[in-house]
């Protein structure tokens, strides 16, 4: 919540499972921020200021409280904190920024998220509004100091927010003595045939911005990713097209995120479409022999990376493993499945090592429904047909594809 003269009081409901159903405790933050200049780095954010002025905690489980306290017990300043007897749903005071005490550090808590923020408002049948704020560093060592470029998933207001919604009322009537409980949900299992697209334009660390379009073959255990990058926070400038081939393999499921399974994607093949002069340039003053065709860049000609064994210009290695951690849940608002695939780590490393395996989630892609499958199968088949009769060009060829991409991206987010 935020007020008019600058302050604002903020709850965050920590939990025991992972559908958010056994509260563990509740902080409530108090503080004061100011806006500032518009971000240089994140293009679309602002900068902010903000001061704490008192975090309270309140625990609604023994489990939750017994981990907890240990974890403070070794970083408290406030010398009396751990000489008293706490009690479930009672609230206590761990941060006084008058006092000068803080007992927080133990929990790898800060708000930093409120230094780089920006407000949406989209129509969508009715207005909805939506609050990013900045990225939590996926490395817990890292969070208490680091400052974000780029944004989580959004908030949305309380007032103007998608319908249906069944959880944003109970989260809007909670509080620290009344933690939300969230309906569960059914576990849909990880079947992931199918085709699978963007519902927003996501960001990534490094100021990057794209789309993704993933379609996975259950009998050949094979994928295809489509992601397609660009300069600004509203994907309106595209600047280049990967599309991605390989393998996948299910394994267990995660221990460290109850709900999820571990899964290995392989990718095998690359090919890369830069889709304006800039990228073009870029790619051609790349290092000999690091990125496709030494020279031949064009803007919409699609190049295939295999004999250069990636590109290093992009961060692209073949053949390149990565440890993933899988979710399927249900959309209400849109009555289809979401493909939660794992947060990419804050310092642009890949997860190539099972101990690298996400331990929090992207931003879900909605299922297609079978009208924007059925308009993908087609165009990809027409540029089959064209190809083989009449030679297409790379870029006539390219062009489909993206057009492709562009249809399906347009039914999503219209319905």
């Amino acid at each position: 919540m935020f007020h008019p003269n600058g302050t604002f009081k903020a709850y965050q409901f920590y939990y025991t499972d992972h559908q958010c159903t056994r509260p563990g405790y509740t902080l409530v933050i108090k503080g004061r921020i100011r806006l500032l200049q518009d971000s240089w780095v994140t293009h679309g954010a602002t900068n902010a200021d903000y001061q704490l002025h008192q975090v309270t905690m309140t625990f609604h489980s023994e489990q939750a409280m017994a981990a907890i306290l240990d974890k403070m017990n070794s970083s408290c300043s406030c010398s009396d904190c751990f000489g008293r007897a706490w009690s479930l749903q009672t609230t206590y005071e761990i941060l006084n920024a008058r006092s000068g005490w803080d007992c927080t550090a133990g929990l790898g808590f800060a708000m930093h998220e409120l230094s780089l923020v920006r407000v949406e408002k989209q129509v969508h049948r009715q207005l909805i509004k939506k609050l990013f704020v900045g990225d939590i560093h996926t490395g817990w060592a890292q969070r208490t100091h680091h400052r974000p470029i780029g944004y989580q998933r959004p908030l949305q207001a309380a007032l103007h927010h998608v319908h249906p919604c069944a959880a944003c009322s109970i989260i809007y009537q909670a509080d620290e003595h009344h933690p939300p409980i969230l309906p569960a949900q059914q576990e849909l299992g990880t079947h992931l045939g199918g085709q699978w697209a963007s519902q927003v334009c996501e960001d990534r660390p490094a100021v990057l911005f794209l789309t993704r379009y993933l379609v996975f073959h259950t009998s050949s255990k094979t994928w295809e990713g489509h992601y397609t990058h660009y300069s600004d926070p509203a994907c309106r400038r595209p600047t280049f097209l990967i599309r991605a081939w390989g393998r996948y393999s299910e394994g267990a499921p995660a221990t460290q995120v109850r709900g999820g399974t571990n899964f290995a994607f392989t990718t095998r093949r690359v090919w890369v479409t830069p889709l304006d002069v800039t990228t073009a340039l870029l790619l051609n003053s790349s290092t000999t022999g690091s990125c496709g065709q030494d020279g031949s860049w064009l803007p919409g000609l699609e190049q295939d990376l295999s004999h250069t064994n990636g590109c290093l210009a992009l961060g692209i290695r073949l053949p390149h493993t990565e440890y993933e951690l899988v979710r399927i849940e249900w959309d209400q608002a849109s009555q289809r499945r979401l493909l939660l695939l794992g947060q990419r780590p804050t310092d642009g490393s890949s997860p190539d090592a099972p101990s690298k395996r996400a331990t929090s989630y992207q931003t879900p892609l909605l299922q297609c429904s079978e009208e924007a499958v059925g308009i993908s199968k087609r165009l990809k088949q027409h540029q089959q047909k064209e190809t083989e009769s009449q030679g297409t060009t790379a870029w006539e060829g390219s062009h489909l594809a993206r057009l492709a991409l562009l249809l399906v991206f347009t039914e999503l987010f219209l319905n």
